[in-house]
């Protein structure tokens, strides 16, 4: 494979040497072993680039994931995205107009952006939504940060609901930042806020959380009321529809991941990350706030308002590593949920909750099947199977579908924990067949 890379072998050399790294086996050590490929590709020498486009596409045929009935979830969802968001996402207006940098030639882009953020805004209940981040993760991080900074503290009230990916990636930040972060566990899926005092920067919530249960939100304002907190909730965009918003439970920030918003799963990205905060906090804002103003002549206009954490502006000061958005996926959440409109979201939400109901019904029909949790749950739900959940998703994966999410024996207590999520796509059809092939492999 050496002879189709770009890097000649010096370069590759200086750059080992610049990580005191040994060797490219030093730099991928962090990669299991079971993703690499060990073998190589096994490209003849001299292919020419076609030759080699189609062997590429030989690899990519071996994923299964388009002719799966997806019940996976955990983050990412499989919803229906309607012709009209994917033909005016996909103009070239909004593909090649990437970063309005230049008001003046980017007033449409502007605009998208301003109805994104007033969308966003609105299903969070807060006073005012940036212009995107990368992904729900990094949106969080943002928001750790924005509560350290408004606070002057660094412990982090974590609930073991949010989703392991995203505290993975906080806690790598936080190796950076010096937060501190205490996870608090779920006792039958709902977070058991600590009774005690105590200064603390962010209480951080999930509604749902990992496991789809219903926080008491209630008592997550609470805990961040006794210690002084910012609360800071990672909720659901989708579910806005048919839930109260953060804003209405008292959250101070509010983070989503935007995927669902008329994204495709694309093996992971590149999504969105939805940013929403009070007004008091708006200096504290990641990324970019566009603003609506008037032009020299008295027309309405749009231009970048702030930017006040951004490297290129504030350089060494800079207390974020934010320097662009997700303008594009920002866009298609604009068109997606301009098109669905208040009813069109809410029906979506409803069908999801729907159809969880009824899925779970099914699963625990099957003997050896249990609930994980006593919670209330909305668009998923954790079940305890009978055989190792990974064993579990492979077979069903065989039968034709995407059985769902292992969950980590943290949050499960074993390897037998099941995350099932149920989208508007999924039809009774689709779940009744789920469910027969589901008690198959079990047996």
């Amino acid at each position: 494979m050496a002879d189709y890379t770009p890097h000649t072998p010096l370069e590759i050399r200086s750059m080992l040497d610049f990580l005191g790294l040994d060797s490219l086996d030093d730099l991928f050590a962090a990669v299991p072993a079971a993703l690499r490929l060990v073998a190589g590709l096994n490209l003849a020498a001299g292919l020419s680039e076609p030759d080699v486009a189609d062997r590429m596409k030989t690899f990519a045929n071996r994923n299964r994931s388009s002719d799966l009935v997806c019940f996976a979830g955990g983050g990412a969802y499989d919803h229906e995205i309607p012709a009209a968001t994917r033909a005016l996402a996909g103009r070239s207006e909004w593909v090649t107009a990437y970063t309005p940098y230049q008001a003046e030639v980017s007033q449409g882009v502007l605009q998208a952006l301003f109805e994104y953020q007033t969308m966003v805004s609105r299903l969070a209940g807060l006073d005012i939504a940036n212009s995107s981040l990368y992904d729900g993760a990094s949106a969080l991080v943002e928001a750790v940060n924005l509560a350290a900074g408004a606070t002057g503290r660094q412990r982090v009230l974590l609930s073991a609901g949010v989703n392991p990916r995203w505290r993975d990636v906080l806690a790598t930040f936080s190796r950076g930042t010096g937060h501190a972060l205490d996870v608090v566990p779920l006792s039958d899926g709902a977070t058991r806020w600590p009774a005690g005092e105590g200064e603390a920067a962010a209480v951080v919530v999930a509604y749902p959380n990992y496991l789809g249960c219903i926080e008491d939100m209630v008592a997550a304002r609470a805990a961040a009321d006794r210690h002084g907190a910012r609360l800071i909730v990672a909720f659901d965009p989708v579910l806005a529809g048919i839930l109260r918003s953060p804003g209405d439970w008292g959250a101070d920030v509010a983070v989503a991941e935007g995927q669902p918003l008329g994204t495709a799963l694309s093996f992971g990205g590149p999504y969105l990350g939805l940013f929403a905060c009070r007004l008091a906090d708006v200096r504290r804002l990641p990324g970019r706030l566009v603003g609506e103003t008037v032009d020299a002549e008295g027309q309405r206009a749009y231009v970048t308002t702030l930017r006040p954490r951004e490297q290129d502006i504030r350089r060494e000061r800079a207390t974020s590593n934010v320097c662009t958005n997700q303008t594009l996926m920002a866009v298609t959440a604009a068109i997606q949920l301009g098109w669905l409109g208040t009813a069109g979201l809410a029906e979506v939400g409803l069908r999801c909750a729907q159809g969880t109901h009824y899925c779970r019904s099914v699963l625990l029909a099957i003997d050896g099947v249990t609930p994980l949790t006593g919670a209330p749950t909305v668009r998923e739900f954790s079940i305890r199977t009978p055989v190792p959940a990974d064993v579990l998703i492979a077979r069903l994966a065989e039968e034709g579908y995407l059985a769902g999410v292992a969950i980590e024996p943290e949050l499960a207590g074993d390897d037998r924990g099941l995350l099932v999520a149920v989208t508007e796509r999924r039809t009774k059809a689709e779940i009744d067949a789920f469910g027969a092939a589901f008690e198959k492999v079990v047996r």
